[in-house]
């Protein structure tokens, strides 16, 4: 099978690999869609295994370009079941189910492997995409237990997205505890930013969505937002609490990992107000007592979701009719990898997909 290999310093090449046989506990997925997302640029963009060494990776040596192994990337997979092995519950997963892939893995028995929370498993977590093969190929080996069904209503490009970014713009206003009473400011209208203003809309949230670009905040209103703020012609703390009445939103979810942004997002706040930090990078600067301590805020940090979560979040899409297939503005073939990472590097569309 064919599977898509990032070289580093912005080169891939689609490599041939055995085609996958399940072990006792695995399956084989027939991949139809595999996204790509922001945190594939940093695989695709630094020198060849700077990034695996990063993440604490140990199965190359240190001579350099010869020692890194080539993994198939992609941290976002959807397909269908096509082997499973022979300890795999068929009433649980068999041949034939849609399904996502959770694209971690944890040592399977601390308290946060057991929770659905193995990507912050204490023994460290495998990264489907990024230290062990990934969806970017025409099939993929993976756990069963690595697995989410997804729903006939769902598109294979959608289950994509809410395998990642869709899901954690989800899990941020799940942590939130957004209902139809909040205003919810929405920081950085990227896919994620993209996919908060469609879940808040749908959770009956008064939405305000705030970037620098025009072209975004457009978009924005066409996922649901109420109201848009151009950050980069004025203060979006001034036009928040302007649209509010002088309150401020009730919650902020911070996208785009921006320092001015993050710290626009705990300020934008109405007394009791709350903020999720979902952007990667960056630093906010806050003076303590008029930002978080007398308006009684609080911070969260949102980290993806858990493997529960990312089922939760495919019934939502579901019952709500959200969507999702509405963030992609590029769809590619495995053949146009090379294209597709060059485009997508640019940053300058929505979202993107290799479908299979």
């Amino acid at each position: 099978m064919r599977g898509v290999v990032f070289a580093g310093d912005k080169q891939l090449s689609i490599e041939e690999f055995p085609d996958p046989k399940p072990g006792p506990d695995d399956v084989v997925i027939d991949i139809k869609a595999s996204g790509l997302c922001g945190s594939d640029l940093k695989f695709y963009r630094d020198p060849p295994g700077a990034a695996l060494k990063a993440l604490g990776f140990k199965s190359f040596d240190e001579r350099g370009v010869e020692g890194v192994p080539s993994i198939i990337a992609g941290h976002e997979p959807c397909g269908v079941i096509a082997e499973v092995g022979s300890d795999v519950d068929p009433r649980v997963f068999k041949p034939g189910d849609r399904v996502m892939q959770f694209h971690y893995d944890g040592c399977g028995f601390c308290d946060l492997c057991r929770s659905g929370w193995t990507q912050m498993c204490p023994q460290g977590a495998t990264i489907y995409g990024a230290t062990a093969h990934g969806g970017h190929a025409e099939h993929m080996l993976a756990p069963a237990k690595t697995l989410v069904h997804l729903p006939e209503e769902i598109s294979f490009s959608a289950g994509a997205a809410i395998a990642c970014g869709t899901g954690t713009a989800y899990g941020a206003l799940r942590r939130t505890d957004v209902s139809a009473a909040d205003v919810v400011a929405v920081f950085g209208i990227g896919p994620i930013g993209q996919s908060t203003v469609q879940f808040a809309s749908a959770m009956g949230a008064t939405v305000i969505a705030v970037d620098v670009a025009d072209a975004k905040l457009a978009r924005a209103s066409e996922f649901g937002a109420h109201h848009v703020v151009n950050s980069g012609a004025g203060d979006p703390v001034a036009a928040i609490k302007e649209l509010t009445g002088g309150r401020g939103a009730t919650v902020s979810i911070e996208c785009s990992g921006a320092p001015v942004a993050r710290q626009a997002a705990v300020r934008c706040l109405a007394v009791w107000g709350r903020s999720a930090m979902v952007g990667l990078g960056g630093e906010i600067t806050l003076d303590v007592a008029p930002d978080l301590v007398i308006k009684q805020i609080t911070i969260y940090g949102t980290y993806t979701f858990s493997n529960v979560g990312l089922g939760e979040c495919a019934r939502f899409v579901a019952d709500h009719g959200i969507d999702v297939d509405k963030l992609f503005t590029d769809r590619w073939s495995i053949d146009q990898a090379d294209e597709a990472y060059r485009v997508f590097d640019k940053q300058e569309r929505g979202k993107a997909v290799i479908e299979f």
